[in-house]
């Protein structure tokens, strides 16, 4: 589906279809109203009422008219429209304020999976077109507009860019597949792409990333993606957990569990398109993306409870739980990334813990680091792209919690409360010194998936934290 901007007024624009946004306050002097109260329509927000005989689309939306509003609101409205068979929607303007927000709607309501339908049903709506001028008749300037335009559908078709991997089937998107991607992806945007297979993880003596891939008859990849420009005026590191399949490992799943379980690859996929959209923003801005893309199987080579792994910074790890394998990964490649790149920040995506969304819900990534200042910015930031975010706080009882008398550490806490803190207390083993209070860690195990439509997400993966950490980039790194 085409996103355009047309500098014209809204009647001069041809198009099969109108769209408009009603508050309920504005419905008594709409000129429809009589139809609209006969159809049942009172205004609420993203309730849909189609006045096919005047070509015209109403959505309510609430009084605050917030971005959040016109999001959920315009993902509503063009869900509703690729039904229809109409080739082509036109809207006006509602102040250039809340134009982003209406083509995020746009793109990502519009979003749809069908790569395993033998018979896929395309939508007959080919173009979304916006005016220029506002809805009440007022005008924007055109060049802000094509900024804001060009700036927003970047970042949109970034976060579709990682729904489409996270989706992908185990089988389709092994490790191998990860790094295919990888590579396609550096070729067109003009990356630097380094991978590593198993020798080159011996050889880094990356074990403990090598112990969870071992059973698994795709062996693991670490991925290297990097961004450079001319004189960065920052430079970031981005790790993203990269499980494209998680039995469970020795500590097998229930079979419910394991269906879905393509998503843990979700942080992986994320941190792929943050760099796409950064690469295609030409933000001045160095950034390098590590994913380490493993896939944890069953079998007799598989690495048990009771083993003691050795990851990439000397540090020992007892594993007690063979099913909390993200955070062994992540321990490897955070260790592997510092040792690689000096940077002023690092962040980190995974689908790591179920305990997350007992804590923060289903829609929330957990946000969990030592600076307090930068934990806040990245809760602003998330408020202005239209994700879900909540701190989690560390304390040093529950640190406690994952010692190990036989190694320096152990993979689960010795307690079941707290689980989301406690993998982030057993990351910050692996952050070196200097860079604690530069550290971030995202848990997007409830946002990064949802098998129920809402908002602009449509069923399988959201392509959370792309949208916050590009505004965040935009907003910090200037």
């Amino acid at each position: 589906m085409n996103v355009k901007l047309i500098n014209q007024p809204l009647e001069m624009i041809a198009a099969d279809l109108t769209l408009e946004f009603v508050t309920s306050d504005q419905l008594a002097s709409h000129p429809h109203n009589a139809l609209l109260t006969q159809a049942g329509f009172k205004g609420e927000h993203e309730q849909l009422c189609a006045l096919h005989e005047h070509r015209l689309l109403v959505c309510g939306i609430d009084k605050e008219r917030s971005d959040e509003g016109y999001r959920s609101a315009m993902g509503s409205a063009v869900k509703a429209a690729m039904n229809y068979s109409y080739a082509s929607l036109k809207l006006a303007q509602y102040t250039a304020k809340h134009f982003a927000a209406l083509i995020e709607g746009a793109v990502l309501g519009s979003y749809k999976f069908d790569a395993y339908k033998s018979e896929p049903k395309p939508s007959a709506l080919i173009d979304v077109i916006f005016s220029t001028e506002n809805s009440d008749k007022s005008v924007n300037d055109a060049d802000t507009l094509e900024s804001i335009l060009t700036q927003t559908l970047i970042i949109a078709k970034a976060t579709n860019f990682v729904r489409d991997i996270v989706n992908q089937t185990p089988y389709d998107m092994t490790p191998q597949g990860m790094a295919v991607t990888a590579e396609a992806l550096a070729d067109k945007n003009g990356l630097e792409c380094t991978i590593l297979d198993v020798n080159g993880l011996e050889d880094e003596k990356m074990f403990a990333m090598l112990s969870v891939g071992r059973a698994s008859t795709n062996p693991p990849r670490l991925i290297h993606l990097a961004y450079k420009p001319a004189n960065p005026k920052k430079v970031i590191t981005l790790v993203g957990k990269g499980l494209t399949y998680d039995s469970g490992g020795l500590s097998l799943k229930a079979a419910t569990s394991m269906v879905t379980m393509k998503m843990d690859k979700a942080g992986g996929c994320a941190v792929m398109g943050i760099i796409k959209a950064v690469s295609e923003l030409g933000l001045d801005i160095e950034v390098h993306a590590f994913v380490g893309a493993v896939e944890n199987m069953i079998g007799g080579n598989a690495y048990k409870p009771d083993d003691v792994l050795r990851a990439k910074n000397g540090k020992t790890i007892e594993v007690r739980n063979t099913d909390a394998e993200g955070r062994l990964v992540l321990a490897d490649v955070l260790g592997y990334a510092q040792a690689k790149v000096k940077a002023d920040y690092l962040f980190d995506y995974a689908t790591l813990t179920g305990a997350c969304m007992v804590a923060l819900g289903p829609y929330t990534t957990g946000v969990m680091g030592h600076n307090e200042t930068l934990k806040q910015e990245w809760l602003n930031a998330a408020e202005r792209s239209g994700e879900y975010c909540g701190i989690l706080p560390f304390n040093r009882h529950l640190k406690k919690l994952i010692k190990s008398d036989l190694a320096d550490v152990c993979n689960v806490s010795s307690k079941p409360y707290g689980g989301a803190i406690t993998a982030a207390l057993f990351l910050d083993h692996f952050i070196d010194e200097n860079m604690k209070e530069k550290w971030v860690h995202f848990d997007i195990a409830g946002s990064a998936y949802t098998e129920s439509a809402w908002d602009v997400h449509t069923y399988g993966g959201t392509g959370a934290g792309v949208r916050m950490t590009l505004n965040w980039l935009m907003e910090h790194c200037k």
